[in-house]
């Protein structure tokens, strides 16, 4: 199948990511959100990264042009019976989820392919909200959208073969650099990650090493860019531990119990950077 038109649904800061490099690819972009406050902002962080990149001089300022003029907003859900493909990046919540699926099922044309940008939900569960569960894939997007290569695309229970190389194509056409992945609870690279950065804040409580130190280590022995705990700040505490216990109820396994020092930063209202606390304390 052709795609031309490609819809997002969640204009911030995913979304926007996403349908700027759907638009940089050439496609005409979709952009929708539940009010218009939120299209506008979304709009508008794509147009700062165009001044930007106009100002760096890797775009001319009529490559910028017309990359915007690819991209349209709306609140209107009915918008997207036109898109070929339907990249959904929304809150992190099946129910809400599912009750979009229902709908864009009703909405899009029978051979529109539907992709959700989850970090760790279920592709299963959220196709069996639709009637064509075969054209239900993840397309998991990391942040910084344009800047990071990786896309994980995820093979859901009864996705069909050929969308899921549609949506490897259709990755690599949009820059980006896919791997791919049967459904398990938080993917490949999450399912690492956050254990991960579980462990650190184990190591932290049981007074093993400093935060400082922690992160120094893992940032000079293991290569890192950023420390686990500056990483975890940097992603929000409230936004890890949901996904934590994600993965911790979905297999049921104690090695996955969320460190008891995160959930009471969390409960404490400390996520990270943003709101000035979390592992570190921000001026």
């Amino acid at each position: 199948m052709e795609i031309k038109t490609i819809g997002v649904i969640g204009a911030g800061t995913m979304g926007s990511g996403i349908a700027q490099v759907a638009a940089e690819a050439g496609f005409k972009v979709i952009m929708r959100d539940l009010e218009e406050q939120f299209v506008q902002r979304g709009l508008a962080a794509v147009e700062r990264n165009m001044d930007r990149a106009v100002e760096k001089g890797k775009k001319s300022q009529t490559e910028a042009a017309a990359l915007l003029e690819r991209i349209s907003g709306t609140t209107r859900l009915e918008d997207l019976g036109e898109a070929d493909f339907v990249i959904e990046a929304i809150i992190e919540n099946m129910a809400i989820k599912k009750e979009l699926y229902a709908k864009l099922d009703a909405i899009c044309k029978e051979g529109a392919v539907l992709a959700s940008n989850t970090s760790g939900l279920s592709i299963t569960e959220m196709a069996s909200a639709t009637g064509r569960p075969q054209r239900v894939v993840g397309m998991h997007f990391f942040n910084p959208v344009p800047v990071m290569k990786l896309v994980e695309v995820i093979r859901g229970f009864d996705t069909a073969d050929e969308i899921f190389e549609l949506t490897m194509a259709l990755s690599r056409e949009m820059g980006k650099e896919p791997i791919a992945v049967n459904e398990a609870p938080l993917f490949a690279v999450n399912r690492i990650l956050v254990p991960m950065i579980n462990e650190a804040a184990f190591v932290l409580m049981e007074g093993v090493a400093s935060a400082e130190d922690i992160d120094r280590g893992m940032m000079l022995g293991a290569n890192h860019p950023i420390g686990p705990l500056a990483l975890a700040d940097l992603v929000g505490l409230d936004v890890l531990l949901a996904v934590m216990e994600t993965l911790h109820g979905e297999t049921g396994d104690s090695k996955y119990r969320p460190c008891p020092l995160m959930r009471k930063l969390v409960r404490a209202g400390h996520y990270g950077r943003k709101t000035g606390r979390g592992f570190y304390t921000y001026g």
